[in-house]
């Protein structure tokens, strides 16, 4: 946060590691605003502008060369003011001084890309990558259109299966309508150079609208 020159951010260290204040954003995450797509007789498809708005979130990271690398829906706080993309606990992309920084073991298993999911179940560990949180980005929006995980496996699976899910693919039909749906198919391609990158999905959404 400090690299990203985040404003009205304190920290500093005491005695058992380090602290942070940051400003509290009010807004709904993007799965709590899409809930009324996921009920019975929904509303129409999502609204196409705050699918933007949250791709624009993350694209604006990226164009600072860092990786989020922990992309989803509770992360994306929607309001009138915009999109704040919140808890940069994991990302990567500048120096981080060796006190602070440690390995990337994965994030929440249900937006993992293949490449993320298949190196943590060999290594342990992985590098977090643009590409990576395009894939948990259109897993994001997908679980909060439809409720469903991008991949299918048991609710009670641990950590190692449902990784093992993921690196054995397929994901789950996007059964999402128009222009959202054929762009969070692109989003979840398993080979991370098909993904169009957050910069382009911008690009999409908006010429969508």
């Amino acid at each position: 946060m400090q690299h990203l020159n985040r404003n009205h951010v304190s920290f500093g260290d005491w005695e058992h590691g380090t602290w942070n204040v940051q400003p509290w954003h009010r807004g709904n995450s993007l799965y709590d605003l899409w809930q009324p797509h996921r009920a019975k007789g929904a509303w129409p498809e999502p609204d196409l502008g705050e699918a933007l708005s949250c791709a624009e979130a993350v694209a604006a990271l990226h164009a600072t060369g860092w990786a989020h690398g922990d992309i989803q829906p509770a992360h994306l706080i929607i309001s009138h003011e915009g999109t704040a993309l919140i808890d940069l606990a994991l990302a990567q992309g500048g120096a981080i001084p060796a006190a602070y920084d440690f390995s990337y073991r994965g994030c929440l298993v249900h937006y993992e890309s293949p490449e993320i999911s298949r190196s943590v179940l060999e290594t342990g560990t992985a590098t977090p990558t643009l590409a990576a949180d395009v894939y948990a980005l259109g897993a994001s929006l997908f679980i909060s259109a439809t409720g469903l995980r991008h991949v299918a496996y048991p609710d009670d699976a641990g950590r190692k299966d449902q990784r093992q899910a993921i690196v054995d693919g397929p994901h789950r039909p996007v059964n999402v309508h128009g222009v959202l749906g054929k762009l969070i198919e692109a989003m979840l391609s398993p080979d991370p150079a098909d993904r169009p990158n957050s910069a382009e999905v911008c690009k999409e959404l908006s010429n969508g609208r």
